[in-house]
């Protein structure tokens, strides 16, 4: 009878498990990818408004640089208000847990799909501004707290597919939009404040029912000491009721949280033992962003349209890079536990790179040699399966694989903050690099996706199938602190302030 708890210790998706992932993806991330998509598609007609908004108040239309900066406003705030939830991750997953937190996230997309959805009967483009502001919160919140929960729900042969789910839902939300933005949909004069207020239904669902599923055992046992409530949450997200071994496993990072106390983003990147985790995020966040995944976006329609595909059918075109990435994406979601963390993000990046260089020549070439703009298109979708595979995914299933408990939320925030910044630079410069280097501009993501590429090779080790401290133990040799034991290396650079004095 002993065996068989063995046997099963190897986790298994359960009822509670799957549910908890799709409500908590579905909920927070399917929302992210719909804000990022679903202002594009009806511009013209928001510009519009404005612009009518704006002649009922002073009786004179807005001068084409106010129109341009207001809109610019407008798309901008989304990723400035990412930057804000980014900031907000670790205070609130501490004092709220992780459930509770995306929980309270709700707030900031409920309010805003009022707020956009009223916005042309109030005749105010103002609460636009400030829905964009604030669904970027919910975005920028839900982008780390979501990988963090799944990471902490999961067992470790499930937690890469797991922490995968979050960013599949992240392209549905994209495609969703995308096809809600057809002109024939609610791309149009009247529809297009339905289309921007969709994004309160998943907020409602999950307000109503992830609820009744657990809380973070990890939470409960290291920052709640709720021992009760920890195997108990265990028990349902695994099925059975010998979890013994993994309530172990926790305590040895309850360990390490004790004596290393409080780690905020300073501490964070001070201690030596977490150099090159801290390290490893930033490059794999800021390359993530900066590899020209959203270049590739903006300049599709243009491809598209240079390469003979007629105006009306760039929308539909469109969509349907939306559903390769949602396709391939769901490959990562099944491969990440064959292939590795590791594996993913290699194939990706230089994929991403052998695309960009390729896209660069034919861009080039493309009004000198006839076939050169179906080539452009071969390589944005192959841009686009290179990019859903790994550097998309897999950087913050890592943030959740590299660090401990009590380093997890700091780390989440610097990771986030990173993504966030590199996300508004690319679309705050891109317009401007676009102008100056016109096709060449994408040799800089060329350069972007290589360097990230050598970096991955040289420094990220193999994260699969491994519990937290088996990882952790990993990068304790990078970092040279290997003499420390397992349970105390996020502490061993602690001293330090005690020897300055």
């Amino acid at each position: 009878m002993e065996q068989e708890p063995e046997i099963k210790k190897e986790g298994r998706l359960t009822l509670v498990l799957a549910l908890a992932t799709l409500i908590a993806a579905f909920g927070s991330s399917f929302q992210y990818g719909y804000n990022v998509a679903a202002i594009n598609s009806p511009a013209e007609f928001m510009k519009e408004f404005y612009n009518e908004t704006y002649y009922d108040r002073s009786s004179e239309y807005l001068s084409d640089f106010s129109l341009t900066l207001l809109w610019s406003i407008s798309v901008s705030m989304f990723p400035f208000g990412g930057l804000i939830g980014s900031l907000l991750v670790g205070p609130l997953v501490n004092k709220l847990g992780r459930k509770g937190t995306l929980l309270l996230n709700n707030i900031f997309s409920i309010v805003p799909a009022i707020l956009m959805g009223c916005s042309e009967v109030a005749k105010s483009f103002e609460m636009i501004i400030v829905s964009r502001l604030l669904v970027g919160i919910c975005a920028g919140l839900s982008s780390n707290v979501v990988p963090m929960y799944l990471g902490e729900l999961a067992p470790k042969n499930l937690r890469g597919a797991l922490g995968v789910v979050p960013q599949l839902f992240i392209t549905v939300g994209i495609l969703v939009a995308q096809i809600f933005g057809l002109r024939s949909v609610l791309a149009n004069k009247e529809g297009w404040p339905i289309l921007l207020a969709v994004t309160g239904i998943p907020a409602v669902i999950q307000l109503l029912l992830l609820p009744f599923f657990p809380e973070s055992p990890r939470y409960l046992l290291v920052k709640k000491k709720n021992e009760q409530a920890a195997r108990k949450a265990l028990q349902r997200l695994r099925g059975w009721d010998e979890v013994d071994a993994e309530m172990e496993e926790i305590r040895r990072e309850d360990e390490a949280e004790r004596a290393a106390g409080f780690i905020s983003v300073l501490k964070l990147f001070r201690l030596k033992s977490l150099r090159w985790q801290v390290i490893s995020i930033i490059v794999l966040m800021a390359g993530q962003q900066l590899s020209g995944v959203n270049a590739i976006y903006y300049y599709a329609d243009q491809i598209y349209r240079s390469s003979g595909v007629k105006e009306n059918d760039v929308q539909y075109v469109t969509a349907g890079t939306g559903a390769v990435n949602v396709v391939i994406t769901m490959c990562a979601v099944v491969v990440v536990e064959l292939l590795g963390r590791r594996s993913l993000l290699l194939l990706g990046f230089s994929t991403c790179f052998t695309a960009c260089c390729v896209l660069t020549v034919a861009l080039a070439l493309q009004d000198t040699v006839s076939w050169m703009p179906y080539l452009s298109i071969a390589c944005v979708i192959i841009y686009v399966i290179g990019h859903a595979l790994g550097p998309s995914p897999i950087p913050a299933l890592l943030i959740t694989e590299i660090f401990l408990q009590s380093s997890r939320p700091p780390a989440f925030m610097v990771g986030g903050s990173v993504h966030w910044l590199s996300n508004f630079a690319v679309g705050l410069l891109f317009p401007f690099i676009q102008e100056g280097l016109g096709a060449y501009s994408f040799i800089l993501f060329a350069g972007i996706c290589l360097l990230t590429t050598i970096y991955t090779f040289l420094i990220i080790p193999e994260t699969k199938a491994k519990t937290f401290m088996e990882i952790n133990q990993i990068f304790a040799k990078k970092n040279k602190v290997s003499e420390v034991h397992p349970e105390k290396e996020e502490l061993k650079d602690l001293p330090p302030s005690t020897l300055e004095e």
